[in-house]
């Protein structure tokens, strides 16, 4: 393709192009497909392995073992493709695809949240400036300098039981997550809003809200997308430590977090090293998915990497 043809290319399409070339983002991409079509069809699912994430059953357990599953694998059957939980005999199966459908769910909402608000709060600030940008500026170093899991951890346990955990993981999550992606795009914006179309949309009486959203915003896509992309995986180890830690989804709401915390003890005893496998298995794809995804459009949308296509 001549330099001429590929100069009237759109760097978002030069960027998505890049994007369908690069193998590490394909099977980031493939993986995360994986994993949302599993969360979607997890209730389906379920259904066909016959069982559910709620019922015990006692006679599955091995009282002489601390009532660890019975039988090899962690009590793995033709009934139970992951096994059973120990103490309550719950299929793991189930636990596990509920518990990546909860943790995809927070992990979406929280970063769509953050995501919105981040880039609201950076791309006004950097267009009226003043005032408003100095606010904009102090909050922001605040929420830096705040010790969030420590509030997050003491917020967990003062909340009244009857508040839904998974609303409250949700709310403490993208209250301190948006925070550095307006940081990013306020600095992006800075720089564009003293460009020759922004002053020319400004010149002809255009609102605010068209030059942001009109002029500044198309401009931003690349950034957005790239935080946004990485911001998931983070959402996710972070809704599963805070899990791991007690203070996320409460049981009996199925928790890859929860039930990595709740397999410690029976890998570190040796009584039952399988429980750990499939949640732990679980979590580590879908960080590994959307790191690899989000490494490929970050680069993608590197503009030291854009050439002529």
């Amino acid at each position: 393709m001549s330099s001429s043809v590929a100069a009237a290319v759109s760097p978002t399409r030069q960027a998505l192009r890049r994007l369908r070339r690069d193998r590490s983002a394909r099977l980031g991409a493939l993986l995360v497909l994986g994993l949302v079509v599993v969360a979607a069809a997890a209730p389906l699912l379920v259904k066909l392995a016959g069982q559910d994430a709620y019922t015990y059953n006692i006679g599955l357990l091995d009282p002489a073992r601390g009532n660890a599953p019975r039988g090899a694998v962690g009590g793995l059957s033709a009934d139970h493709w992951f096994g059973v939980e120990p103490l309550t005999g719950r299929d793991l199966f189930s636990i596990v695809a509920l518990g990546l459908r909860t943790s995809l769910f927070i992990a979406v909402v929280v970063t769509v949240i953050t995501t919105v608000l981040g880039t609201l709060v950076g791309i006004s600030a950097a267009y009226f400036g003043g005032w408003y940008d100095a606010v904009v500026s102090r909050l922001l170093d605040f929420l830096f300098g705040f010790p969030s899991l420590v509030f997050m951890i003491a917020l967990g346990i003062i909340v009244p039981s009857g508040f839904p955990r998974w609303l409250l993981l949700i709310l403490v999550l993208s209250v301190f997550g948006w925070a550095g992606l307006a940081r990013l795009i306020r600095g992006q914006a800075r720089s564009l809003v003293t460009r020759e179309f922004v002053e020319a949309a400004r010149s002809v009486g255009s609102s605010g809200w068209h030059v942001i959203t009109r002029e500044l915003l198309p401009n931003l896509v690349g950034p957005i997308l790239v935080v946004a992309t990485m911001a998931l995986p983070a959402v996710i180890t972070s809704e599963a430590a805070l899990s791991f830690l007690g203070v996320g989804v409460a049981p009996p709401t199925p928790s890859l977090g929860r039930s990595i915390s709740d397999s410690i003890v029976w890998v570190y005893t040796g009584a039952d090293p399988w429980f750990l496998a499939f949640p732990g298995a679980m979590l580590f794809i879908a960080v590994l998915g959307f790191v690899l995804l989000g490494d490929g459009v970050r680069d993608a949308f590197d503009v030291r990497l854009r050439r002529a296509i």
